[in-house]
């Protein structure tokens, strides 16, 4: 389990350009879900958007999980700590992303695609890990 969680190449650079990306990009929609930055509508304005548009019920729960997800992954993902961990929540929360709200649609601003690259990014960092620059790396070492 640790090896899943913390193991990762040291050597491989591809990961940081991903992980920079991914973890700015989930910190700031966490952000907006959880704390409204970012002209986002805070926890309640989203639990609210959850239960009514896409019948996620409670809303708060759901609300509350794709925030977490999101803000914690990307912190995770950022700073390459349990960098597999953090790109398996940003995956969930794009998975279902996919299925409730874009799902029928392929070219933005509805579609698929961008939300796809983004489940395909955090996938590619559950295989790689975190590689260079990253705290999994800085921990595995002896």
């Amino acid at each position: 389990m640790k090896n899943w969680l913390l193991g990762t190449d040291e050597k491989q650079w591809a990961t940081v350009p991903l992980r920079i990306a991914l973890g700015v990009i989930f910190m700031a929609h966490g952000g907006q879900k959880l704390f409204g930055w970012l002209g986002g509508h805070g926890l309640s304005g989203t639990a609210a958007f959850f239960a009514a548009k896409l019948g996620l019920t409670p809303g708060l729960l759901w609300a509350t999980l794709a925030g977490i997800g999101e803000f914690g992954g990307g912190v995770l993902v950022l700073l390459g700590l349990f960098t597999r961990f953090g790109a398996l929540m940003i995956a969930i929360v794009m998975g279902v992303a996919i299925a409730k709200v874009h799902w029928g649609y392929f070219f933005m601003p509805k579609g698929i695609e961008f939300t796809f690259a983004l489940l395909a990014a955090a996938l590619a960092l559950m295989i790689a890990g975190g590689g260079k620059f990253s705290l999994d790396g800085w921990w595995q070492k002896p």
